[in-house]
């Protein structure tokens, strides 16, 4: 068991793979907070008309099966689709964008979810003070800051253990576009339940160590509320 544990983490494949996870779920997750931050706050302070529907559908795209995700990109991406051109079809690129549509909803729903639950005094109280609108989205921000961050685990939470998507635009290229969730379902494929179960157990501890280091900035920032 132990050659075998060796032979694993001694292969290049194995960090090559969690290497391009780690890359396209990072990145994946960073253009879901750029992106869900601003609209979870807009939806969250602002009042207008379909602003209830708009919830709704952000909502709905919280829970978004991650396959019909992929075959929404891919449909897009094919040779044939809208953007076909861009060649962009079994590319890490795509594996980008069906997680950021996964990721998104989850980020900016949780976000307005978070504003929403602050006091709506806050906000009087700070333009009484003189505060510009941008200081007091600051500032809001700062007030909700350990919900916010649970936003952000969510949403890396959700892309970083996906499948379907990225297998279906992805298409588990060795060397291009594998990542640790498609050699899993490759290795199981294959009969190599033990390596499966490895990389699994290595994909797990990977998303532990950094939901660790989340949940600690979150609960010292807890600590000094």
């Amino acid at each position: 068991m132990f050659s075998f544990f060796q032979s694993i983490f001694g292969d290049p494949e194995v960090w090559e793979v969690t290497r391009l996870s780690l890359k396209v779920s990072g990145i994946a997750t960073l253009i879901s907070v750029l992106a869900g931050l601003p609209l979870g706050t807009f939806l969250a302070l602002s009042r207008f008309r379909g602003r209830s529907f708009l919830l709704t559908i952000i909502n709905t795209g919280m829970a978004l099966p991650p396959v019909v995700v992929g075959l929404a990109v891919a449909m897009t991406l094919w040779r044939s689709g809208p953007l076909g051109d861009l060649k962009l079809i079994y590319s890490p690129t795509a594996i980008i964008i069906a997680q950021t549509i996964i990721a998104a909803p989850v980020v900016t729903g949780l976000t307005a979810a978070a504003l929403q639950q602050l006091d709506t005094r806050l906000q009087l109280q700070l333009f009484g003070l003189g505060a510009s609108r941008i200081q007091m989205i600051v500032t809001l921000w700062w007030e909700a800051r350990l919900p916010l961050l649970a936003a952000l685990m969510a949403g890396f939470g959700s892309v970083i253990s996906e499948v379907g998507a990225s297998m279906m635009v992805g298409g588990n290229i060795k060397g291009q576009t594998r990542v640790l969730t498609t050699a899993i379902v490759l290795e199981s494929n294959k009969g190599e339940f033990e390596r499966a179960i490895i990389l699994g157990a290595f994909l797990l501890t990977i998303t532990l160590l950094i939901n660790y280091a989340l949940t600690w900035i979150q609960q010292r920032g807890a600590k000094h509320q």
